[in-house]
């Protein structure tokens, strides 16, 4: 029986409100003025970060040592920053892609892509959850490590971390339409082993 991965819209539920925004500004002034004030930063986007790196790492211990770089080098950095018309988590994003790349390119060690079973469900339609069994998710996952490096970074922070095409663009340093092109492709190479729901 086919099973249906649905890719679900971002919704604008998902971004982040001008009042949050407001916020979140607030807090980097602060925190450029007082040190102290880093901490709840760091507290608020750790999770997040530390996850987005180990899912790329799938190695705890590097992904504590990368992430701790990552913030290290945004309270370095943090006076320089400047709103560009994204969440500061955006900058943060980017900045652990960065120390991602320059791992791998050190430790001249291919890429790896990690996803936990929980986290496919997220692509799969609720209703077909129960009838969508290990040998589908393993194949899912086959498809998802087929797929360039490139790719699979716009389909997991499209899908996985619900971020828009502009934050994308941003995190990756590329055109929107360059994000919108590798998430389409690789939809398409989904597409040749599974039924997709995708409404952009």
């Amino acid at each position: 029986m086919d099973k249906t991965i649905t890719l679900g819209t971002v919704s604008d539920a998902n971004y982040m409100s001008e009042q949050e925004l407001a916020e979140e500004q607030e807090l980097i002034v602060r925190a450029k003025r007082d040190a102290r004030a880093f901490g709840e930063v760091y507290n608020r986007y750790f999770e997040r970060i530390f996850n987005f790196i180990l899912r790329r790492t799938d190695d705890e211990a590097i992904s504590d040592d990368l992430t701790s770089q990552t913030f290290l080098k945004a309270m370095q950095s943090l006076k320089k920053y400047e709103y560009r018309g994204v969440p500061f988590s955006a900058w943060l994003y980017r900045i652990a892609h960065n120390e991602v790349n320059k791992f791998y390119n050190k430790q001249k060690r291919k890429k790896v892509f990690s996803l936990e079973q929980e986290q496919l469900f997220e692509f799969i339609q609720p209703e077909e959850e129960a009838v969508f069994d290990e040998e589908k998710l393993a194949e899912l996952m086959e498809v998802l490590k087929e797929l360039p490096t490139e790719a699979v970074e716009v389909l997991e922070l499209r899908f996985f971390e619900e971020k828009n095409f502009k934050e994308i663009s941003y995190i990756l340093n590329i055109g929107e339409s360059g994000a919108k092109m590798r998430l389409y492709r690789a939809i398409d190479k989904l597409k040749e082993r599974f039924k997709i729901k995708y409404n952009d």
